[in-house]
C-alpha cells in the first residue's frame, strides 16, 4: 500500500479521539449561547457560484479561492467566508418584511493560503452570527457582547476584543484628499503596524504635519475608552467624529452589558475585507497568536443581492479557539464520560437491554463483547463508565 495514503494534504488535518469530543463540545457551547440571544440556524452550501466572493463584493483575492466547474461550465468556488453566503440567503428568504433577522451557523471555510503561510490551516471550522436589519448602536453591542458570553463559555477567562472603526479611517483619507489606491496601500501598511512603512509612503503627499503623524498614530494606537475620547481631538472630519461617537455609545451600551472590561480599542484594525462599513472587531487570547473571533458591520452588502439592509455579525475560528484553549490547559471534555456495557459471550440479550434502558435515559452506551480478561482495566483507563454483563456479573 502507499503510505501516502495516510496522509492529509498540507493545510487539513484530522480531529479524532479527545480532540474530536472537544471540538464538538466547543461547538456545542457556543451554539447554546447563540440560541439563548434569540438566533436561529441557517445552513448554506459549501460551495456557491464565483460571483458570490468576487472582488466587487470585497471579501478574498480570487487567487486564494479553491476554484472548479460545475457541467454547465459555471465558475464555483469553496466558500472562503460565511458572511456573503448568509447575506446572498437571507436577501432571497428574509427580508420581504422590515423586522430585524438574526441567523447562526457552523461549518467549514476553505482559503488557499500561500506557501508563505505554512503552517496555516486552509480549511478551518468557524461558528458564527449575522444580525440583519438593525442600524442601531444597540445592534452592534448585542453582537460584541454575544462574542463575550460564547468565549466565556469556552472556558477561556483571559481575553480581550479589540474594536476598531472603518468609517474614522474613512473619514480621516477623506480629510486628506487620498486617492482610493493610496488608501488601500495605507490601509496595508496601518494594519501591519508598519510605522516607517506609513511615513514612506506619506512622505512625498502634499499633506501638512498634523495629517501625517495623524496616520502614523494609527500603527500604534489602542488602549481602553479614554483613547477614544482623545481621537476625537485628532481631526475635524464630521464623518470621523461620529464614527467615534458611535464607538463611545457603543461601550456605554457595553457597561449595561456588564462585559466592558473585555473591550479596548485600536484604531488602526483595518480589514482585508472591503465590506465592512462600520465596527470592525478581533478577539484575542494566550495560547496563539491568531485572532480566535472576527466580525463588524457591513451596511453595503446586502446592496450586492438586491436587497438594502444593515448587517453587523462575526464568527468564532474554532480551530484556533482550540488550539488556546489547550495550551491553557483548559479542558472541553463532555460532562458525563460514556457508559460501556461490557458483556461475555452468551449473554448478549442481556447486555442489550441493559443498554436500551439506559440510552432512554439519555446515557451514551456503547456494547462490547469481552474477548479478554483486561478488556474490564482497559475501559476503566479510558475514563469510561463500566457495567459488566456476564456469568459472574449483573
Amino acid at each position: 500500500m502507499d503510505t501516502r495514503l495516510l496522509h492529509t494534504p498540507e493545510g487539513v488535518r484530522d480531529y479524532y479521539n479527545e480532540d474530536c469530543i472537544s471540538k464538538q463540545e466547543l461547538l456545542k457551547r457556543i451554539h447554546t449561547v447563540q440560541r439563548s440571544f434569540g438566533y436561529h440556524d441557517i445552513q448554506t452550501p459549501t460551495f456557491e457560484f464565483f460571483d458570490i466572493f468576487s472582488r466587487e463584493v470585497g471579501t478574498t483575492q480570487s487567487k486564494d479561492l479553491y476554484k472548479f466547474f460545475d457541467r454547465e461550465g459555471n465558475t464555483l468556488v469553496l466558500r472562503p467566508d460565511f458572511t456573503p453566503s448568509i447575506a446572498r440567503c437571507a436577501a432571497k428568504y428574509f427580508l420581504e418584511d422590515a423586522h430585524p433577522v438574526r441567523l447562526c451557523y457552523s461549518g467549514s471555510t476553505f482559503i488557499n493560503e500561500s506557501a508563505a503561510y505554512r503552517g496555516r490551516l486552509k480549511e478551518t471550522t468557524q461558528i458564527g452570527v449575522e444580525f440583519i436589519g438593525d442600524a442601531a448602536v444597540t445592534a452592534d453591542a448585542e453582537i460584541l457582547a454575544l462574542a463575550v458570553e460564547s468565549l466565556l463559555a469556552s472556558g477561556l477567562t483571559k481575553f480581550q476584543v479589540e474594536v476598531g472603526q472603518v468609517e474614522f479611517f474613512k473619514g480621516l483619507l477623506e480629510e486628506a484628499g487620498l486617492s482610493d489606491d493610496e488608501g488601500e496601500q495605507l490601509r496595508q501598511r496601518i494594519s501591519e503596524k508598519n510605522f516607517f512603512g506609513v511615513d514612506e509612503l506619506l512622505e512625498k503627499k502634499d499633506l501638512s504635519d498634523g495629517q501625517r503623524r495623524m496616520f502614523q498614530k494609527l500603527t500604534q494606537t489602542f488602549g481602553g475608552i479614554e483613547l477614544i475620547e482623545e481621537a476625537k481631538s485628532w481631526t475635524k472630519n464630521t464623518r470621523a467624529i461620529q464614527a467615534i461617537e458611535r464607538l463611545e455609545a457603543i461601550y456605554a451600551c457595553l457597561k449595561e452589558y456588564g462585559c466592558e472590561q473585555y473591550i479596548s480599542f485600536d484604531l488602526g484594525m483595518l480589514s482585508k475585507y472591503q465590506y465592512y462599513t462600520g465596527i470592525i472587531f478581533r478577539a484575542y487570547t494566550y495560547g496563539t497568536g491568531e485572532a480566535i473571533v472576527t466580525g463588524g458591520r457591513y451596511d453595503s452588502l446586502m446592496h450586492y443581492f438586491g436587497k438594502e439592509a444593515p448587517a453587523v455579525g462575526f464568527v468564532v475560528l474554532a480551530d484556533q479557539l482550540m488550539n488556546a484553549l489547550n495550551r491553557q490547559n483548559i479542558s472541553m471534555s463532555a460532562a458525563e464520560p460514556e457508559t460501556v456495557v461490557l458483556y461475555d459471550d452468551g449473554d448478549f440479550q442481556r447486555a442489550l437491554q441493559t443498554a436500551g434502558n439506559l440510552r432512554r435515559e439519555g446515557i451514551c452506551v456503547e456494547l462490547i463483547r469481552r474477548t479478554s480478561l483486561d478488556d474490564e482495566r482497559y475501559y476503566q483507563t479510558l475514563g469510561r463508565k463500566l457495567v459488566v454483563i456476564g456469568k459472574d456479573n449483573t
